[in-house]
């Protein structure tokens, strides 16, 4: 059963505080290939590896039902860096 971005958005937004969020159907809108950027304060203090570890767990039931599944995880503070410098 494929997935949609209003369920990941659900699911994500339910478990942790989420103060940027976007959801890209990589798959051509048949729902199998997922990328996501998620800024929280959830992750302060956590290593990459901790986050992403983080988000599986979280999504796991989901990530199941998927073909693929990419994630970029940062702090608010990171997120505005990163924003700097595009």
């Amino acid at each position: 059963m494929a997935i949609d971005t209003t369920t990941l958005e659900q699911a994500i937004k339910a478990a942790i505080p989420v103060t940027h969020l976007e959801i890209e159907d990589q798959s051509s809108g048949c729902g199998e290939n997922y990328a996501v950027l998620i800024v929280s304060e959830a992750f302060v203090g956590k290593t990459t590896l901790a986050r992403h570890r983080f988000v599986n767990e979280l999504l796991k039931t989901q990530i199941a039902q998927l073909h693929a599944f990419s994630q970029k995880t940062f702090t608010p503070q990171q997120y505005a860096d990163y924003l700097a410098k595009k």
